[in-house]
């Protein structure tokens, strides 16, 4: 009894340890991929959840004069879907399939950024937005070792990327439908203690958009019209060690730790197509990152054998070092896990504070579209998901 009831504690903690890492993540970063589903009791387990983000991030002060921003919020909201399906073959092995939404971003610029940009040079941009979507399998091969059990993790997943940008110039679509990445981990759990430490890497991607195009606006380049559009750029490795443990009965703490490569990402490199055949105009978004650090803490209780409850502070440090704003943020997050019908049902609400951050253009060697200062803001998150064992 004391066994099952720590371990339905570590499944939720862990579950909603989720929620507060994507509420405002750094850099680029949405959703993780439920392979913790791998851990859970039952032959066939299913869960699919999404997550609703809305960040309130404005310019507090725009240009080189500091005048006052005027626009409202450049972020927008977004959804993380998640869905993940294990199936155990044999005590020792068993697999987990598993979709996200790991990296996006979606922005739109109002009046006063659009001229600043035009001001400094840039394209005057009113809205940037792009997506990734993962598909993944990861299988666990484990032994029984002294009191708990040693966990090898490995699997390959496929990865998507689509971008959009409109500027004054035009419209730009990127695409890059499949590049592949690998992810390896090992574990070590005593269900007795819901004690386990786990240590994951995810590798890089690499994406060249080898399909994509470029409409320029009839106003600035009459007849170019629609023109083939490149594009390449990587999207960051991470490693990240969690760590949870049973405290009294139906009581755990969890943490974890999580390095994200950020600083592969510098620039997005993309090339436009010119009347001329065979000849193109080279083109950068400029991003300059350094790498990412996120770290976690939370307790959850195990009230009875319906319901359940954790909370958790997560601090995600900054990867802008200039050419934009993404400063580093504080979320605190609570979620409830009840027994529903045949399966579980959590759900949960995070808040972040995104701390105040500056972006400067090119002469100060920043790389930004236009000189701005953003004050402290707030971005928000609910989640839902369900669980069904058989």
């Amino acid at each position: 009894m004391a066994k099952q009831f720590f371990k339905s504690s570590v499944v939720f903690a862990v579950g909603f340890g989720a929620l507060a890492s994507v509420a405002n993540a750094g850099g680029f970063s949405r959703g993780e991929a439920d392979t913790d589903i791998l851990f859970e009791d039952g032959t066939y387990v299913a869960r699919g959840g999404v997550i609703y983000v809305s960040p309130h991030r404005k310019f507090d002060t725009i240009g080189p004069s500091r005048a006052a921003g005027t626009d409202d919020r450049y972020t927008n909201d977004y959804w993380i879907p998640s869905f993940a399906a294990k199936f155990q073959m044999s005590e020792n092995f068993g697999c987990a399939f598993t979709y996200t939404q790991p990296f996006g971003a979606d922005a739109d610029y109002g009046p006063q950024a659009q001229m600043a940009s035009l001001m400094a040079g840039g394209s005057g941009a009113s809205h940037k937005d792009f997506i990734t979507n993962e598909y993944g399998a990861t299988c666990d091969v484990s032994a029984q070792a002294g009191k708990g059990r040693i966990h090898f993790l490995g699997g390959v997943f496929l990865q998507d990327f689509k971008y959009t940008a409109n500027a004054y110039a035009g419209d730009l679509k990127l695409e890059d439908k499949a590049a592949f990445g690998y992810r390896l981990g090992v574990a070590y759990d005593i269900p007795e203690y819901a004690m386990r430490a786990q240590l994951m890497y995810r590798s890089k991607v690499d994406h060249n958009a080898d399909v994509g195009s470029f409409d320029w606006d009839p106003t600035v380049r009459p007849g170019w019209g629609l023109q083939d559009a490149y594009g390449s750029g990587t999207l960051p490795q991470s490693l990240k060690l969690s760590l949870q443990t049973g405290v009294a009965p139906g009581w755990l703490v969890y943490g974890s730790v999580k390095w994200t490569d950020w600083s592969v990402l510098q620039t997005l490199d993309y090339s436009l197509g010119t009347p001329m055949p065979g000849v193109y105009l080279p083109q950068h978004d400029y991003y300059n990152w350094k790498d990412g650090w996120t770290l976690q803490a939370g307790v959850a209780h195990k009230f009875n054998e319906q319901f359940a409850g954790t909370v958790n502070l997560t601090w995600d440090s900054g990867v802008a070092t200039g050419a934009d704003i993404y400063s580093d943020t504080w979320t605190v997050a609570a979620g409830v896990s009840v027994k529903a019908g045949p399966g579980e049902l959590r759900f949960g609400g995070a808040v972040s504070y995104l701390t105040e951050g500056s972006q400067h253009t090119n002469p100060a060697g920043d790389g930004a579209p236009f000189t701005a200062t953003a004050n402290g803001d707030w971005a928000y998150a609910v989640s839902g998901s369900y669980r069904i064992t058989f």
